[in-house]
Order: structure tokens, then C-alpha cells, then sequence
């Protein structure tokens, strides 16, 4: 079943004549083409990509004519949209509620007369992304090697010298040289006191002494790639090895158990009981894991809600990354990007060391 005909079985079970599709993201899912300022259009019957001037020829030569129809609207795509519909006889039509601003909702509102609009496109969409198919996983497998091999290129450029702004260009620049499309997400760079922040941003200031944190990730053909590696710069001490074991028995604990059908939650109970047994009880602040995807942060989520009952299946992507911060002090963080794949097996994308690695 193709992901047009999926959809189109959803849309039905929900009682919708269509579904206008407005998110660059999902606009690529769907149809295989990347472009802002359009609409893809489902209905029962056909199904369109409105596209203007500046991208019709692209969408021509990408776009699969046996499943969507392309136009160039000689008017507003809002206006154009409506006139679809009333051809297709839509009475009902799904937006994207996770995507759409109430601005564009209330101009669609003005803009689609006698048609009843309602929230479900996203949920369609979203629900369908979560599994990924063997396309989807050798893309991301393309995407990590990259990042692996980032990784290794830093190890052997990295220089006292260097401030946290030219360690993320430098990694940047050689992903891209690589063959990344972009980047998965902005660059986490962080030296000594930085690294007890999660979500460092890039200083420009030379690299601190003590735990230097990457995390990062390549994009290819719109899928992203997710890995973190700590090392220590300069000589770690006792309390560091510590801290640097702990995460990484916690990392590797929960990566050995995960298996198809366990509860997100009980893999990051697994890493967590193993951090606060080692006394670090409230130095891991955030989930296990998430979904990656075509987003970085997709469902699933690997973390400690009671009530999220969710459970790996096959063709779920996620990372496993458990950290511990000391604040004012210093942190540590490794991640790996995993799929459960179609015999329910676990496979592990990321192929780079996780010893403690000291540099200078």
C-alpha cells in the first residue's frame, strides 16, 4: 500500500472527503517533493500539488503523475484550493492541527465556503511517520554514518585552541562536505561548565578543560541523524570517571534491554534507576529517548510517564541518551540512534567509541 492509499484509508475511517496538507515536512512525506509556499490536496477520488512559478517545473519532474495531479494556480491557492473541492464535491475537509496557524485556519475558514473543516490531518500524518519503512531506515543510515564519521574527524582536529563556535562549524562544515544535505539540528558544543547544561548553545570562547559535550546530527534526503559523545579534555579525575561510567552502563543497560513490544517508560526506568542508585538521584532531568524522523523530536518518547503506554514496534526510531549534570559544574551525555526492525531486532546506527576518551 502506498503512502497516498494509506492515507486515503485513514481519511475514509475518519469520515473526511479530504485533507489540504500545508507543512513543508509532511508535503515532502507525502509526495517526495521539498518546497515551501503550497498545498497538497487528498480527496476520495484524486489528489493535487498546487505549486506557483517559482516551483511547478521542480514539482513536475518530481512528482509521481500517477498519484497526484500538478497545477499552477493562476489565482490564490486558497481560492484555487475551494474550487477543487467543490469539482471533487468535498464536504468535509482535515487540516493540519499540529502545523496550521490560526491565522492561515481563518483565512482557509473565510476562503472554503460551505465546507466543514476540521482538525485530523496531522494525526494522520504523524501516525503514519512513526513507522518507518527500508527506505526510510537506509536514509538515516546514510545520515549517521555521516555523523560517525564527524565524530572521528573531530577527535583528530580538536585543538586547545579552538573556541566552542569553530568546534560546531568545523563538525558542520564537515558533514556537509560529506554529503549532508544540512544539519539535523543546531550544533551542541559544550566545554567544562557548559557541558552541565543540556542544551548548550556555542560559545565563543576557547574550550574549557573538563567534559566537552557534542551533540548533532546530519540530514539526508529530509532524515535526521541524533548522537551525542562526552570526552575530556585534558585528564579526567576520579570523580569524573565516575560520572562518565555511570552514564555510559546506564546508556548501554537500557540499549541491551530495549526489544520490540516494552513500554517506552520501563527503558528509561532502567537508565534512571541506575543513575540515582549511583547517587546522582535528580542529575538526569530529562527522558530516556525520542523519535527521529524526518522531525528530530518525533514520537515515540522514551520517558517516565505513567500513564504513556506506548510500546517499540517495528519501525520505530529512537534515541537513548542519558545524561548526568551537575550544575555550575560539569555533565555528560551519550546517545545512540536505534530502529527496531521488521524481525523485531534491535539495530544500533551508531557505530562510534564510547570509551572514555581523554584529548591534550
Amino acid at each position: 500500500m502506498t503512502r497516498l492509499e494509506k492515507f486515503k484509508s485513514e481519511l475514509a475511517a475518519a469520515g473526511a472527503d479530504a485533507a489540504v496538507i500545508s507543512s513543508q515536512i509532511n508535503i515532502r512525506y507525502m509526495t517526495g517533493f521539498d518546497y515551501t509556499d503550497g498545498y497538497v490536496l487528498i480527496t476520495k477520488n484524486k489528489s493535487y500539488v498546487l505549486a506557483d512559478f517559482r516551483y511547478i517545473e521542480a514539482a513536475n519532474m518530481t512528482v509521481d503523475k500517477t498519484q497526484y495531479e500538478v497545477v499552477m494556480p493562476d489565482c490564490s491557492m486558497l481560492i484555487y484550493l475551494s474550487s477543487l473541492m467543490d469539482k471533487e464535491e468535498v464536504k468535509t475537509v482535515l487540516f493540519e492541527e499540529a502545523t496550521l496557524s490560526y491565522s492561515d485556519f481563518e483565512r482557509m475558514k473565510k476562503m472554503f465556503v460551505g465546507k466543514e473543516l476540521s482538525e485530523g490531518a496531522s494525526k494522520i500524518a504523524d501516525d503514519m511517520r512513526l513507522y518507518k519503512d527500508a527506505g526510510e531506515i537506509e536514509k538515516m543510515k546514510k545520515a549517521q554514518a555521516i555523523t560517525d564519521a564527524g565524530f572521528s574527524h573531530m577527535l583528530e582536529v580538536l585543538t586547545p585552541n579552538m573556541t566552542e563556535i569553530e568546534a560546531a562549524l568545523e563538525l558542520e562544515f564537515f558533514m556537509r562536505r560529506m554529503g549532508a544535505d544540512g544539519l539535523a539540528f543546531e550544533t551542541i558544543a559544550a566545554s567544562g561548565t557548559a557541558s552541565a547544561l543540556p542544551h548548550a548553545v556555542p560559545r565563543n570562547v576557547k574550550l574549557e578543560s573538563g567534559f566537552f559535550t557534542l551533540d548533532f546530527g546530519a540530514k539526508v534526503d529530509g532524515y535526521c541523524s541524533d548522537m551525542t559523545r562526552t570526552v575530556v579534555l585534558g585528564k579526567a579525575d576520579d570523580e569524573m570517571k565516575k560520572l562518565y561510567s555511570t552514564v555510559l552502563l546506564a546508556q548501554t543497560t537500557a540499549l541491551e534491554a530495549l526489544c520490540e513490544g516494552m513500554l517506552c517508560r520501563d527503558a528509561d526506568k532502567i537508565a534512571r534507576d541506575i543513575i540515582n542508585g549511583a547517587g546522582y538521584e535528580g542529575r538526569f532531568g530529562h527522558s530516556l529517548g525520542h523519535g527521529v524522523g524526518m522531525y528530530i523530536h518525533e514520537s515515540p518518547r522514551l520517558a517516565s510517564i505513567p500513564t504513556y503506554d506506548v510500546r517499540i514496534s517495528k519501525g520505530h526510531v529512537v534515541t537513548v541518551e542519558p545524561g548526568i549534570y551537575l550544575e555550575g559544574k560539569y555533565g555528560c551525555r551519550i546517545e545512540d540512534m536505534v530502529v527496531c526492525r521488521e524481525d523485531g531486532s534491535i539495530f544500533d546506527f551508531t557505530q562510534s567509541r564510547k570509551d572514555l576518551i581523554e584529548l591534550f
